[in-house]
């Protein structure tokens, strides 16, 4: 079972259309993300190490390539839907959020968000909405794009480096690497926001405090 799909892959991996094909996947996984473009990155990369083919440049270059047209297909798609969007009342405080997320976070947004799960279509169909600056979105999205290409190639030439003999295993230990990026990611996602709560919470609890003081401060200067 393992030889057969060892020989598919070899063959697509060896096709000249396989930078065509990740070029299209990294196109759509932008405003649909269950297509799997990092997936197909990885397993180029593992490829590249192991056997010498693809060129690492150039599925770099297909790949950032493709995940910078797909990301502004998502921009414009948001930019089409704000009118539909902005007349529900409870959507508005969302885009409230998410503009001045942008405004102020916007490069760092935009690139962190490439590599959370769904975080990328999510950003990106989000900046078009609150209609972000086209300049701005293009310069930040490029880094994103780019940095992404050459990490997930990095990491498929890991695996395939580590298992030079054995791509299947070097799948694995790309694919493993991904999703500990992944999870670290998320952790320190959930970490951050639990400490913003809590400082927002002691905060209130400060005000909450304070105010029967200066009420009562109030009365007795009366």
């Amino acid at each position: 079972m393992s030889q057969a799909i060892l020989d598919f892959l070899h063959q697509a991996i060896a096709s000249p259309w396989l930078y065509v094909a990740i070029f299209a996947i990294a196109v759509v996984d932008a405003f649909f993300p269950a297509v799997p473009s990092e997936t197909a990155v990885i397993t180029a990369g593992v490829f590249a190490a192991s056997t010498g083919t693809p060129e690492v440049p150039l599925v770099i270059a297909v790949a950032a390539v493709g995940a910078f047209l797909g990301d502004h297909i998502s921009y414009l798609l948001g930019r089409s839907s704000i009118g539909r969007l902005r007349r529900r009342g409870r959507a508005q405080a969302v885009f409230d959020w998410a503009d001045r997320a942008l405004r102020e976070r916007g490069g760092l947004v935009l690139v962190i968000a490439r590599y959370i799960p769904g975080g990328r279509t999510a950003t990106t169909i989000t900046a078009g909405a609150v209609s972000y600056s086209r300049r701005r979105f293009a310069f930040f999205d490029a880094i994103a794009a780019i940095s992404w290409g050459c990490y997930a190639v990095a990491i498929g030439y890991v695996g395939g480096a580590a298992f030079e003999n054995d791509p299947i295993r070097g799948l694995l230990l790309g694919f493993a690497i991904a999703i500990g990026v992944t999870i670290v990611v998320e952790v320190v996602r959930y970490v951050r926001r639990r400490r913003t709560r809590r400082a927002a919470a002691a905060a209130r609890n400060a005000d909450e405090m304070e105010e029967p003081a200066k009420l009562a401060t109030g009365v007795s200067a009366e």
